[in-house]
């Protein structure tokens, strides 16, 4: 299998970057890379759900396939006038490429499409190389990775394992590999009591004690002592809101919202019936109404070192020299929907710049990086013969 010609890994970064793609808008950007991946004889299709543009494509039609991942949605630029350049121009400047998106996560598709280019030229794929891109993951990510994974689940399309592109080194470039992350749970609790004036509470009914000793009980909680590879799940109150004005006026309503990133010694069904038990406790001897809103956005998993791990980990070591931390830290990705349909890690550019103003990469991560991305699907087919 031969490419139908090469990729410059920069240049393709810089013409995803002046596509201004800001959650739900495409301004473009899939059909950048759609033309790209074309021209390497991909066979591209568009997977569009709601407003929201996705892009599945394949090269070779045998197994195995590895699959690359990532997303061509950015969030927005924020201030801008505080920019060096505009945020979509994509400067190069004393060696770094400055855009929204240069980090997170444009140059590592690009990146990955040279890397492919080259390796498919060199006939060192010996299966079949795919990309599922999302313009979904920065906004609310409910039409994008998740529903084409179910889709392409649903068609029985093979995906053996996946490289999620996400900006995951700290430091330095490669030193470290996510192989899994924690799950995160939100939740809305709402305690409702009866308005009056605070001279006279017999007529009242204060909804505020009863949400402080809730609270209480849910934060002292020690959810766990850790997992294997993760740190100790959290749970944290993020905001409480009453709304009130005056001093002299008991409230009839109080909203707390919290958060719980957990590790997999929890799921979280089991977390939402604690919570809802511990609500029930709340109201016992209130005559008002304590209601939960929960709202799972994903389960705790882990990618167990293995072969393919050794794949990855061993790719960065030819490149950087260094073998690279094995890692389960950080937020939530879109690797919780990719898990479903194949073991997923994540291997992308220094996020130190993500989301912020000047977000910028230097342009020789942006080649290390194809490097290594060109190495892994050498030792990948080599790991996983057909």
């Amino acid at each position: 299998m031969t490419a139908a010609m090469s990729l410059d890994a920069l240049a393709l970064a810089r013409d995803l970057i002046r596509r201004p793609s800001v959650t739900p808008a495409d301004a473009g950007a899939m059909e950048v890379l759609e033309n790209a991946l074309t021209s390497l004889g991909f066979a591209c299709r568009r997977m569009r759900f709601g407003e929201i543009e996705n892009l599945y494509a394949r090269l070779g039609t045998a197994a195995p396939n590895l699959c690359f991942a990532g997303h061509t949605d950015v969030v927005p630029v924020g201030d801008a006038a505080g920019w060096r350049h505009d945020p979509f121009a994509a400067v190069v400047e004393d060696g770094w490429l400055i855009g929204r998106g240069a980090a997170d996560m444009k140059s590592a598709i690009a990146a990955f499409a040279a890397a492919a280019a080259r390796a498919s030229a060199r006939g060192a794929v010996k299966g079949s190389l795919s990309f599922l891109i999302t313009g979904d993951e920065e906004g609310v990510a409910i039409d994008g990775t998740g529903p084409v994974v179910e889709a392409l689940m649903a068609e029985g399309e093979a995906v053996d394992h996946c490289v999620l592109g996400e900006p995951t080194s700290a430091a330095r470039l490669g030193d470290q590999l996510k192989i899994g992350r924690r799950g995160s749970l939100n939740a809305v609790i709402t305690v409702e009591g009866k308005q009056g004036h605070v001279a006279y509470p017999h007529l009242a009914l204060n909804p505020l004690p009863v949400m402080i000793r809730l609270l209480d009980v849910l934060q002292s909680r020690v959810l766990d002592d850790g997992y294997p590879r993760f740190p100790v799940s959290n749970l944290e109150v993020t905001t409480i809101d009453v709304g009130n004005p005056t001093t002299n006026v008991i409230p009839a309503r109080v909203t707390a919202r919290l958060n719980i990133r957990f590790n997999p010694a929890h799921d979280g069904e089991s977390l939402i019936a604690w919570l809802e038990e511990e609500c029930r406790l709340a109201g016992v001897g209130f005559d008002g109404h304590i209601s939960l809103v929960p709202a799972l956005t994903g389960n705790a998993f882990i990618t167990e070192p293995g072969d393919f791990v050794d794949v990855c980990a061993g790719a960065i070591a030819d490149v950087t020299g260094t073998a690279p931390e094995l890692s389960t830290t950080g937020g939530i990705s879109d690797a919780r929907f990719i898990r479903k349909l194949c073991p997923v890690v994540e291997l992308g550019l220094v996020g130190a710049t993500m989301h912020m103003v000047d977000e910028a990469v230097p342009v020789a991560d942006i080649e290390a990086l194809s490097m290594i991305y060109e190495r892994l699907i050498e030792r990948y087919f080599a790991a996983f013969p057909g």
